[in-house]
């Protein structure tokens, strides 16, 4: 009788056999490519500033084309380059738009109207063509304490005419305790229409000798 074939499984460890479905894995599945992604830097930025919608993981030798909002139309378009080599400005570029290698789009001196949408759309060296969505948002330039100008100046204003009306009523209400003269027989609130008193008459809080 003739011995048993030996079976190719024989004398294989339970770390080859690991190993060998490691390998086996990674011949059914290679290794993605990084997915394309823009993002605004700053997130959120006030108008004046300059902007970037950074591209991240874009792959090189390629066609890009940048547009304004969602819609890929010529008149939307505001830059089209190649990777590292060329930047032909589009229909929608208004001169404050800049292109980098890297297909990065810096926006100088942004407005209220630059925000929104915008689209990359890129096109491989094998034909296949992406478009990749980015935003800006741009608030109202405010001053550093958040309120506006104007109602910093109104409640600076509101303040020192408060502060000189409780001044003016402390001095008159020492007269009248002290016995002290005053400098006038009349009051003059800031903001009051005054009148001349006759001798005797009361104003709340003060009586004129």
């Amino acid at each position: 009788m003739e011995p048993p074939s030996a079976s190719p499984r024989a004398g294989r460890g339970p770390w080859q056999e690991l190993l060998l479905a490691g390998l086996t894995l990674n011949l059914w599945n290679p290794p993605t490519t990084a997915q394309v992604t823009v993002e605004s830097v700053p997130p959120n930025a006030a108008e004046g500033k300059d902007v970037l919608l950074r591209v991240l993981n874009l792959p090189g030798d390629l066609l890009g084309y940048w547009f304004r909002g969602k819609s890929v139309e010529t008149n939307n378009r505001i830059v089209s380059y190649v990777v590292n080599t060329q930047v032909i400005p589009g229909h929608a570029h208004s001169g404050r738009e800049t292109a980098y290698p890297n297909g990065s789009l810096l926006f100088q001196n942004i407005t209220l109207k630059d925000t929104g949408y915008y689209t990359l759309q890129i096109i491989t060296n094998d034909i296949q063509v992406e478009q990749v969505p980015g935003q800006l948002r741009v608030f109202h330039k405010r001053s550093t304490t958040g309120l506006p100008v104007g109602s910093i100046i109104g409640i600076a204003l509101g303040v020192l005419i408060g502060v000189a009306l409780m001044a003016t009523l402390a001095y008159f209400l020492l007269c009248t305790r002290t016995g002290r003269p005053c400098p006038s027989q009349q009051l003059h609130i800031p903001g009051l229409l005054a009148q001349p008193h006759e001798r005797g008459s009361y104003i709340p809080g003060i009586t004129t000798p």
